[in-house]
């Protein structure tokens, strides 16, 4: 797709699925949906061998639904058919319907913006502001989405820091995985230590029965460390992709928003009209309203897409673009993430099969057993590792909390953990998963907002997954060792 000359009526085809080149040892990774396919066909074959359980669902915490850890009891077996794997896929879409219109939504808006020309405006200031000193953007947005992150529990919001930095990451030089790196690993970072984290941290120690965001001391502890270790990989990623552009992981792909971006700030100044400045405070209007609507009224995506298709109009309406143009600009930014919104519903398919099948309660179950089994020294490592695995099935921090911390938690004190390293447990095999999972929803959309493949970001990824994990293991030990318990 060629660049217009028009650099208001440019963008970039985020979501395009670029062939990749073969490996040079022969080995080519399949495709996203040919992986998940696997993960999915493994799933049905699974309700062939695992007993079908259920355990009984009880009012918990803020009206949520959890459940009664002394009520399983197996069921009569549904393993599935022919029939419902077939169904599973469109099930899939239909659960994960709000990320999927949430994916949407958010494409085309930032393509209405990009139309306006204000993303182009801001892009140059920001350049020139920063080209000395570009490096420092970093980690000084990393502290700011992990702080934010840690204090709302809303990881999600990589969807809409991701378009917003992308323009600017790329103009200063670095690449599209940096851009992604800086929200996921961030946000990531923030929501694992979650020292004021409603949603994992808050939420589990309330199904705990523990004072709420107490053991304050070491979550904080935990923070500074993951943030600064994340922090440090994205910043030595970026210095490579500075030095030698060639080595980005995503150089091929990223052409298109280099030729759009990178040479911004050497080219004349843009000037922005009388239009698109009001635009421009108009956008930040509605930023501001998002983070309002959010802090104050605990919006989500359904609220948060809403916001973004009158801001896309508005802003739209403001800049001088026409009804029509307007339409355009989101129907391109549709096509543009289709490929990964199609991938969060598609994602959802495993978790729909074990479901359906009545086998998941049956998994939280046995591996509940498997945690008991393990020496008292190892037992809050075996928790962790137990969450980490769980969380590939639900990787929703609410939704894996109302499930394990039941179990968990009263299994703890008969093994010799505390509930408070329970919960550290739950956070960290919560959290450091879902950045690397494909059945993780935003995650996947926020990949497909960026053109980055799931494949590509696993290569950029595994090595810090694998310092973070052992940080992880590090204060577990600290916290068994001690008896933590943060009261």
């Amino acid at each position: 797709m060629s660049i217009q000359k028009n650099v208001a009526e440019e963008y970039i085809p985020v979501g395009r699925e670029v062939k990749e080149p073969p490996n040079k040892n022969g080995f080519q990774m399949p495709h996203i949906y040919v992986i998940l396919f696997i993960f999915s066909a493994i799933a049905a074959i699974t309700t062939y061998f695992v007993p079908s359980g259920t355990y009984e669902r009880i009012d918990g915490p803020e009206g949520r639904t959890t459940i009664d850890p002394d009520s399983y009891q197996t069921v009569e077996s549904t393993p599935t058919s022919l029939m419902d794997f077939m169904l599973a896929f469109p099930k899939g879409l239909e659960s994960a319907g709000t990320i999927v219109f949430f994916t949407f939504i958010i494409g085309g808006m930032f393509m209405v913006l990009r139309k306006t020309g204000i993303i182009e405006n801001a892009v140059d200031a920001l350049t020139r502001t920063f080209s000395n000193k570009s490096l420092a953007v970093v980690p000084v947005l990393m502290t700011v989405f992990a702080v934010v992150c840690s204090l709302i529990g809303t990881q999600e919001l990589s969807l809409v820091y991701v378009p917003v930095i992308l323009p600017l990451i790329i103009a200063l030089g670095y690449d599209s995985i940096t851009a992604v790196a800086i929200a996921l690993c961030a946000t990531t970072a923030g929501f694992t230590a979650g020292f004021l984290n409603p949603i994992n941290t808050g939420l589990g120690q309330k199904l705990a029965g523990l004072p709420l965001y107490s053991g304050f001391g070491l979550r904080l502890a935990a923070f500074f460390v993951i943030i600064a270790i994340g922090s440090w990989y994205v910043i030595r990623y970026a210095k490579k992709i500075k030095n030698d552009p060639t080595l980005s992981l995503v150089y091929d792909d990223d052409q298109e928003k280099r030729d759009l971006y990178r040479d911004i700030h050497h080219t004349k100044r843009f000037k922005a009209s009388k239009r698109q400045k009001a635009a421009s405070i108009a956008a930040l209007g509605f930023f501001g309203i998002l983070v309002y609507g959010v802090l104050q009224h605990g919006w989500f995506m359904l609220e948060m897409a809403g916001l973004f298709i009158m801001m896309g109009i508005v802003v739209g309406l403001i800049a001088g673009l026409s009804a029509s143009e307007i339409c355009e600009g989101f129907n391109e930014g549709f096509k543009s993430v289709l490929l990964g919104a199609f991938i969060v519903g598609v994602a959802r398919t495993v978790s729909v099969i074990l479901e359906d099948a009545q086998i998941m309660d049956t998994i939280v179950y046995g591996l509940g057993n498997v945690v008991g089994d393990f020496p008292s020294m190892f037992s809050a490592i075996g928790m962790f590792g137990i969450q980490l695995a769980f969380n590939f099935l639900v990787p929703s921090g609410s939704g894996q909390a109302l499930v394990t911390i039941p179990i968990m938690a009263p299994l703890a004190e008969i093994i010799g953990v505390t509930k408070q390293t329970a919960i550290l447990a739950f956070q960290f095999g919560d959290g450091l998963g879902n950045i690397l999972f494909p059945t993780s929803g935003y995650f996947m959309a926020t990949l497909a907002l960026a053109g980055v493949k799931w494949q590509t970001w696993v290569k950029f990824y595994l090595p810090l997954f694998g310092i973070w994990v052992g940080v992880a293991i590090l204060f577990l030990i600290l916290a068994q060792a001690i008896q933590w318990t943060g009261i």
